[in-house]
């Protein structure tokens, strides 16, 4: 699975490992359609292959909607039920306005870098 990249119309999903922390660097528009589709799918392949600790590398996303949000929200629920974490780390500007207003970085964990990121999700 790693090093895996996945390229959508409006989102790009780079997949790699760092110890037992499955990364997913996101780049694009997380909307309605092909991106939170397939996001969904790699989410539970992973976690399939037993991944049970993942970030979302939040850098590069340039949009999420109630569909993108909608994904996360359902991995998050997943990985807990499965005694796992599921965090984001460096969110835009952007999508952080967005996702306060949603409350969802009350409940998901989110950090500022990966290096935090990978020290709190362990």
């Amino acid at each position: 699975m790693a090093g895996d990249v996945y390229i959508m119309d409006t989102l790009q999903i780079s997949i790699r490992r760092t110890e037992d922390v499955t990364i997913l660097d996101l780049g694009g528009r997380l909307v309605l359609g092909a991106a939170t589709e397939s996001l969904g799918d790699i989410l539970q392949d992973a976690m399939g292959k037993g991944a049970r600790k993942i970030l979302l590398n939040m850098q590069m996303v340039t949009q999420v909607d109630t569909t993108g949000i909608s994904t996360i929200v359902r991995a998050f629920v997943s990985l807990q039920r499965a005694g796992g974490k599921l965090g984001l780390f460096r969110v835009s500007d952007r999508v952080r306005q967005i996702l306060d207003l949603t409350r969802l970085l009350n409940v998901i964990p989110s950090f500022a870098d990966e290096g935090e990121a990978l020290s709190k999700i362990r």
